[in-house]
């Protein structure tokens, strides 16, 4: 399959991160998965969780709480919920609400690491996120006086920029030409990929990320740094939220 697929399934959200509904057809199903032709809810990965939302077939709704990664792409429909047979013609529609508060979040955690990266040097060595809420630990020996505030003040000079994000893919031997690529302290990216999904944010953070963002820093809203935690010995998390 090319590089936008998973197993079976076409994925559309990596092409077209705005897309909350499509038509698609059902390849195989069951009460714990179901397997679409086409979907555009993301899967999960890199601290960013699955999307929820539902599939509308022949007047009927089953809704979808997570999504998981094996050799397909599977859906997991809501406990108790009618399933639609293989070969049935289906609406999929991600949860809006969530998906765009999870890109909001994700935009805001790089915006964060690059912030960090540009004024301490610091690399990434850990992170997460629920919708609005996120953590980033980094390898920072020291907490200077006024981090916290200092790296807040920053973070939303940036969002107030409106820097674009873009996203496009190159080959790997392309995309690890581009200095400090990899902001983690680990190179995450797995040897069999040869196709990188790069995440910019054009003049502030250039990224291997796998997923999804809104289209400028803006849309991200106010970044507030909620708290800086000890970790160990050179290791700090810093908890974001993310406000109108």
């Amino acid at each position: 399959m090319g590089k936008d697929h998973h197993g079976r399934t076409a994925r559309l959200e990596l092409d077209d991160q705005s897309l909350r509904e499509w038509d698609a057809v059902i390849l195989e199903s069951g009460p714990e998965e179901i397997i679409l032709d086409r979907s555009a809810f993301y899967p999960g990965g890199g601290g960013q969780p699955p999307d929820h939302g539902v599939l509308l077939w022949q007047g009927v709704q089953t809704r979808i709480v997570g999504v998981r990664k094996g050799e397909d792409l599977a859906l997991i429909p809501a406990e108790g919920d009618p399933i639609p047979p293989a070969g049935t013609s289906v609406r999929g529609a991600v949860e809006d609400d969530r998906r765009t508060a999870l890109m909001r979040t994700h935009s805001a955690l790089h915006v964060l690491g690059g912030v960090v990266f540009r004024d301490y040097k610091c690399l990434v060595t850990g992170g997460n996120m629920e919708p609005l809420v996120a953590r980033m630990d980094f390898n920072l020996p020291e907490v200077p006086p006024g981090f916290k505030e200092a790296v807040e003040a920053a973070c939303n000079l940036e969002v107030e920029a409106d820097r674009r994000i873009d996203v496009k893919t190159l080959p790997r031997t392309e995309a690890f030409e581009i200095p400090d690529i990899i902001r983690t302290a680990t190179n995450l990216v797995p040897p069999e990929v040869q196709n990188v999904r790069i995440v910019d944010i054009v003049g502030l953070d250039t990224q291997a990320d796998g997923g999804t963002h809104v289209a400028s820093t803006r849309q991200i809203g106010r970044i507030a740094v909620a708290k800086i935690e000890n970790k160990g010995r050179g290791f700090r998390r810093i908890r974001i939220k993310v406000v109108t």
